[in-house]
């Protein structure tokens, strides 16, 4: 059986279904199934980005206006 196949059944037997207590525990395995980006970086790659926002929340920034007139020459 494929993936497509699943899905379509799948969708069928929630469409078929009025039991709510049925449908939170499938919501609830989508939701627990659902992994944080942050928690999947790096040390490092998290310590980088609060030293970005930190910098933004400074006014230590580029806006993106001046960026793109920067680099227009090799559009």
């Amino acid at each position: 059986m494929n993936v497509e196949t699943t899905k379509l059944e799948l969708m069928n037997l929630l469409l078929q279904t009025q039991k709510e207590s049925l449908l939170a525990k499938i919501k609830k395995v989508f939701e627990d199934d659902h992994e944080d980006w942050w928690s999947e970086m790096s040390n490092e790659e998290q310590q980088e980005i609060k030293i970005g926002l930190d910098q933004a929340d400074k006014g230590n920034y580029t806006d993106s206006e001046t960026v793109m007139e920067r680099f227009e020459k090799w559009r």
